[in-house]
């Protein structure tokens, strides 16, 4: 029987995990310099702190199972839900506002399709205990700051930022009844990602009039904060509009003004926002987003702890890793792997010694390999170029010949000076 990995999963070989470490590296090198703290938890939760937060339909979109003493857990689709879990448990003592990043593994159970796989890792940037607007311009921030770490100007990708609250005016505008404006909620989400009959069809199976499915487009089509001003409908709302006004101000200020653009269409479909929402498209609209988040007010006192406000967003490795690809951001060098040094036997009776060099430099921090067979000199350095080696040391008895295999250059060292200094030729 010829076995194959799990549909929606992947094989992570070496220079794959090279990529997914690049990735991963520079999440976490942005988080910390952002001041953000580094957190986990476990890959299985109970399946009630899921259906908690998104309802009980949301267990037809993860792997689930009972454990041998009958209890109902489910492996992680998310990390929000064991943050919220996490900090409800220590609310009390922890030191706010709460700044916390996570790079967990998650899985879902959906159809696999480009962008979007059973099993992937999520870039996870919290601040909990904050209620200003500062807490999400910090947020958006962050993700342009990851955005230009690794190379992607704001040609090619934007952080399109809309409103719930605003969203909600518009829909209760509309003539919209409380009961319905979840619903509608859900279609206006599906909007940028179906055309404009489609659309139609969505909001007619949502139960909206041509009438109010103009009222609300008027609203989402807004494409500056200065005509948002003038919908009468907004009145009640003005501290939305505040809010958005301070937060471009904010992500100005700091640097990151160019990424950003006003986009009332995104109002993300998940019942817990409460605030501020944006989400990270290409260049192009091609691919699903690259990231979303938002504010979520609530979440903490629907897993049982009190009244918290926080705000946040997640970045998925899988439509990141594509986007990279299309732009030509993935450096060259992650497609082979690198060492330092490659150490050759340069004569016989001299492999005691390469052990020797090979295990010296490895302790002083260099990637240095060698090879397990006894060949000539010609197979060996064929080796070190097929492994991309920089260097190669040939060891002989009076000495080292240290190689530079792109410059070709080359010098004669003793062995104690070559160790002693392995970086200088």
């Amino acid at each position: 029987m010829k076995f194959q990995s799990v549909k929606g999963t992947r094989d992570f070989y070496p220079e794959m995990m090279r990529v997914r470490n690049w990735i991963a590296d520079a999440w976490r090198r942005v988080s910390l310099r952002n001041g953000f703290e580094e957190y986990d938890a476990p890959i299985f939760e109970y399946l009630d702190l899921f259906t908690a937060k998104s309802g009980p339909e949301i267990a037809e979109q993860l792997f689930s199972f009972t454990d041998r003493g009958g209890r109902n857990l489910a492996i992680r689709p998310e990390i929000t839900p064991s943050l919220a879990r996490m900090v409800a448990a220590k609310v009390n003592s922890l030191p706010r506002p709460i700044k916390w990043f996570s790079v967990p593994r998650l899985c879902r159970a959906e159809r696999p399709q480009r962008g979007r796989l059973r099993e992937f890792f999520q870039w996870n940037v919290d601040v909990i205990g904050e209620p200003s607007v500062l807490a999400d311009a910090e947020c958006i921030f962050v993700l342009v700051d990851f955005l230009r770490e690794v190379g992607l100007t704001p040609d090619d990708v934007q952080v399109r930022i809309g409103s719930r609250p605003l969203a909600v005016a518009a829909i209760t505008a509309a003539g919209i009844g409380e009961t319905g404006i979840d619903s509608a909620l859900a279609v206006l989400d599906k909007r940028p990602k179906v055309d404009d009959g489609q659309f139609e069809k969505l909001c007619e199976g949502a139960g909206l009039s041509s009438q109010q499915i103009e009222c609300i487009c008027e609203f989402q089509d807004v494409e500056d904060l200065a005509e948002l001003k003038k919908i009468p409908s907004l009145e009640k709302a003005a501290d939305g509009i505040d809010d958005l006004v301070q937060l471009f101000e904010y992500v100005e200020a700091m640097g990151a003004g160019d990424y950003c653009r006003i986009d009332l269409r995104v109002v993300r479909g998940l019942a817990y926002y409460t605030g501020i929402v944006y989400e990270v498209f290409g260049e192009g609209e091609s691919l699903r987003a690259v990231a979303g988040g938002g504010r979520y007010d609530r979440l903490l006192e629907v897993v049982g702890g009190p009244k918290v406000p926080a705000t946040g967003f997640g970045m998925g490795d899988v439509v990141l890793e594509i986007l990279l690809e299309e732009k030509g951001r993935l450096p060259a060098e992650l497609r082979s792997r690198a060492l330092d040094f490659f150490v050759i036997d340069g004569e016989d009776g001299i492999f005691e010694t390469v052990l020797r060099v090979s295990g010296a430099l490895r302790r002083a921090g260099f990637e240095a390999d060698f090879s397990y067979k006894r060949q000539g000199v010609g197979k060996q350095l064929k080796t070190a170029n097929r492994l991309g080696a920089a260097k190669v040391a040939i060891v002989r008895a009076d000495g080292v010949s240290v190689k530079d295999l792109s410059s070709g250059k080359q010098v004669e060292r003793t062995l104690e000076a070559f160790l002693a200094d392995p970086r200088g030729l």
